[in-house]
């Protein structure tokens, strides 16, 4: 029952909201306006005394969990106020279920009287037959247009996603909104060289533990301590203390990031729909990446190696905040587990070895793989040295072969291969053609004509994919664009080693198998798998079949194994 009848005087709290999510319209539903209506309608009111202007600016109208409106929700309860004035229906909400709550039920117990100036209700005044029927009404086409804006929004993210435009509401650290076009982002020159910085230290073979460590002690701001410093209006409900520190967690959340390679990846979690605002997690194959959308802070060879890295066991020594050399990198050349480093001391000595993790957890599972720590990285360290005086001779080989040779046998070679595929082409459309000549002649039956029809057709739209890449790589190869050799970068940078480093071997070694010392031998087999196998086979086909006569010679008389030939 509405016990606001008697009353003479009203202490009233006039009620703004604007939200472009929404889709109101600044010009005409801008506070400023809202204000200059409501305090215009008032001049013609003596009984209502404004008692607060409440503003939610920039909060949609679905939900009410709103700062300013749950102030006034609190002033209602304790009855400071008891009139609530808006423009109209729309700017106290959008929810047709929650805003029929608020006028039918919550109000008029707590004897509260609305206004909504421009929708002419008035809770005093207007007749209950009419509010039954006009109001909610007016409240379900508030919501419905907020859901066909909700719709409206979603779909043009979604585009804007798709094609590789940045929507999120802060650049990710590193990176900066462009000022020509704020879905565009640019390389923040400070934040950067952290994240570079972290990715080299990793690389070097320090924990993400040991990173967040070493940041702090620099005092360097963390990623939500920097927005906010560089005057992003940036909140989060996990910062508890005047300055956050960082943490492993936060660390490991930039190595893991591709966009630092220029590949944005978005709408990862959603809202089920524009009524609930909790986030749920979107399955992987519904996330949008794109590639090469802004420049990289990382290159992708280095991001890949820590990528490889984070997949492998590189857990610290107790005492240690440097990963081991090998960690991670180290197999069993018989069960695949990890070699486990082991510290032994004897007397004022420590003898440091490997042995099989699978065998120390089970002896059934495999034998001991021992092998000494020191002998170990001494082999690894000779046959990284070998690669590389391998891959620098390879290099040589190329620049001494004249560019144009390479290029020509290159057309040559991709001119075959994309006849032989448009061969293929014309001959499985040839038999798509004769099965249905068979169907007419009753040889084939209506059956097995359809599913043979598409097994054709399946066949010719994979062989035209195919065509259309080799054409691709053909068009790079005629404007000399071809693909680049920066592998051999990564093995020649370094020179001849010295010692041993984390960075070297993450950088050039895929996995080391060590095998089962055998009878007679003093030390177990070790092999080493180097990176850009696949690449170094491809190179080392192209010098072959380019050079002739006494050219020969310049590959060496080993080959890429360090077997004499």
């Amino acid at each position: 029952m509405n016990t606001n009848l008697n009353i003479k005087e009203y202490n009233a709290d006039v009620y703004l909201r604007l939200s472009k999510d929404d889709g109101d319209k600044e010009e005409s539903d801008s506070i400023t306006n809202q204000k200059e209506l409501i305090f215009e309608y008032l001049k013609s009111k003596p009984e209502i005394r404004v008692h607060k202007i409440r503003v939610d600016d920039g909060y949609s109208g679905v939900s009410f969990e709103r700062p300013a409106f749950q102030q006034m929700l609190e002033d209602i309860k304790k009855g400071t106020v008891n009139c609530v004035i808006t423009k109209d229906l729309s700017r106290f909400g959008r929810n047709h279920i929650e805003v029929g709550k608020y006028l039918e039920k919550i109000f008029p117990y707590l004897g509260v009287r609305f206004i909504a100036i421009n929708d002419n209700y008035d809770s005093l005044q207007n007749k209950a037959s009419e509010n039954n029927i006009i109001i909610p009404f007016k409240n379900l086409i508030n919501d419905a247009y907020c859901r066909d804006i909700s719709i409206k929004i979603r779909s043009n993210l979604e585009v804007k996603r798709k094609r590789g435009d940045f929507v999120g509401a802060f650049a990710p650290y590193g990176y900066k909104k462009s000022e020509i076009n704020k879905n565009k982002l640019e390389i923040d020159k400070d934040a950067a060289e952290v994240v570079r910085d972290i990715f080299r230290m990793y690389l070097k073979g320090n924990s993400a533990y040991k990173i967040a460590a070493v940041l702090n002690q620099k005092d360097i701001p963390t990623p939500m301590d920097y927005k906010r410093d560089n005057g992003s209006c940036y909140y989060t409900g996990f910062k508890k203390n005047m300055r956050s520190e960082w943490t492993h967690v936060t660390v490991l959340r930039i190595l893991n990031n591709p966009v630092y390679i220029g590949t944005m990846v978005q709408g990862k979690d959603t809202t089920p729909n524009y009524k609930v605002k909790k986030r749920v997690k979107r399955d992987e194959s519904k996330w949008n990446r794109v590639d090469s959308t802004h420049e990289p802070i990382i290159s992708y060879i280095d991001y890949k190696n820590v990528q490889d890295l984070l997949q492998t066991d590189t857990r610290t020594g107790d005492s240690e905040d440097i990963v081991y050399h090998l960690s991670g990198i180290l197999k069993c050349a018989d069960c695949e587990a990890n070699m486990v480093r082991k510290t032994v001391p004897y007397g004022q000595k420590k003898f440091v070895y490997y042995v099989c993790g699978g065998h120390k957890k089970d002896k059934k599972i495999c034998s001991n793989h021992s092998i000494n720590a020191t002998v170990l990285e001494e082999s690894v360290l000779k046959l990284i040295n070998y690669q590389i005086e391998v891959i620098a001779d390879m290099k040589e080989v190329l620049n001494k072969l004249e560019d144009n040779k390479c290029k020509k046998a290159g057309i040559e070679r991709k001119n075959q291969q994309i006849f032989q595929k448009k061969e293929e082409i014309q001959k499985l459309n040839g038999l798509r053609l004769d099965l249905y000549e068979d169907f007419k002649e009753g040889i084939l039956t209506k059956t097995e004509y359809q599913e043979l029809k598409q097994i054709y057709e399946k066949r010719i739209k994979i062989a035209e994919n195919a065509l259309n890449v080799l054409s691709g790589e053909m068009e790079l190869l005629i404007s000399n664009q071809s693909i680049s050799n920066d592998w051999i970068g990564e093995f020649v940078k370094y020179g001849q080693l010295e010692s041993l480093s984390r960075e070297v071997v993450v950088a050039l070694v895929d996995k080391i198998l060590i095998y089962e010392k055998r009878k007679g031998e003093r030390y177990p087999r070790i092999e080493v798998i180097f990176k850009y196998a696949e690449e170094i086979s491809e190179t080392l086909n192209l010098i072959n079949g380019l050079q002739e006569g006494p050219n020969k010679e310049l590959i060496g008389g080993e080959n890429l194994n360090g077997q004499k030939k």
